[in-house]
């Protein structure tokens, strides 16, 4: 028994020592590299189009967006309150108890002609307010992943404005679909 309380110290004492490697931080070039896509079109405001679409499919409101400079902006509101973390705030902290209240993803859009092509490049923000309206904590997203989904979105998105289909009506009308996200 006792030679068991032995292994089992040495055991938490070298995992106690042990390191672990240190998150490397990305370089404004890697992050770039991920909030960039390149589209082989010549048509800017197809691409400005599809991702409105997207912003707003997946909950955005869009509150400006110019053409003429290629650029968008738009900001998504959600309720992150959990019942449970306000019932123990206030039990403890009373009327100046605070807690996380909403998030609000803001996402600036960057839409540029680069002669056959055209280059978007987007940011999105994560900002974190608590229960009376003051920030907790602003921070970029800068999870690869989260623009990969963005980008595979408005990949569908051109490809759907870029599809039109043609079919007849039961009473022998044309009718042209253009399929939008």
């Amino acid at each position: 028994m006792k030679r068991a309380w032995i292994v089992l110290s040495m055991a938490l004492f070298v995992a106690g020592c042990a390191t672990t490697a240190p998150k490397t931080e990305k370089t404004q070039l890697q992050i770039r590299e991920f909030q960039t896509r390149s589209y082989e079109t010549d048509n800017s405001k197809m691409v400005m189009k599809a991702m409105l679409n997207v912003l707003q499919d997946d909950g955005f409101i869009v509150k400006n967006a110019v053409l003429d400079l290629g650029l968008l902006s738009a900001e998504k509101t959600v309720d992150v309150q959990n019942s449970g973390e306000a019932f123990c705030a206030l039990l403890f902290a009373g009327a100046n108890a605070t807690w996380k209240k909403a998030s609000i993803i803001e996402c600036t859009g960057n839409v540029s002609e680069f002669g056959d092509t055209i280059k978007v490049r987007v940011n999105f923000q994560l900002k974190m307010l608590d229960n009376k309206g003051g920030i907790m904590k602003i921070e970029q997203i800068s999870d690869e992943k989260y623009y990969q989904d963005f980008f595979i979105k408005v990949d569908k998105g051109i490809f759907l404005q870029k599809e039109k289909i043609s079919f007849n009506s039961e009473d022998g009308r044309q009718i042209i679909a253009d399929f939008r996200l």
